[in-house]
């Protein structure tokens, strides 16, 4: 009967090889320290707190101006109907 021959080696050669290097890797640069103050800590909450009120201001005007647009559709369409 025939049988298939099989290598001695299961495992194939590795494709490639690490070759480890002497030199070191470049350091590392540190960034540069920050210091918050309580200054700084005030100015982002002063203006978190403004940018919010703006936000706000938008939503309150955009909501204003469907309403106004919903009775003035409604009064166009009374007054077409007569």
């Amino acid at each position: 009967m025939f049988l298939p021959k099989y290598p001695d080696s299961p495992t194939p050669p590795p494709a490639h090889t690490h070759i480890p290097t002497d030199t070191a890797a470049p350091p590392r640069r540190s960034l540069p320290s920050v210091s918050i103050d309580q200054k700084t800590v005030v100015a982002l909450v002063v203006g978190g707190v403004v940018l919010t009120a703006l936000l706000a201001a938008v939503a309150v005007t955009a909501i204003s101006v469907a309403v106004a647009a919903v009775v003035l559709r409604s009064m166009l369409r009374d007054h077409h109907r007569r």
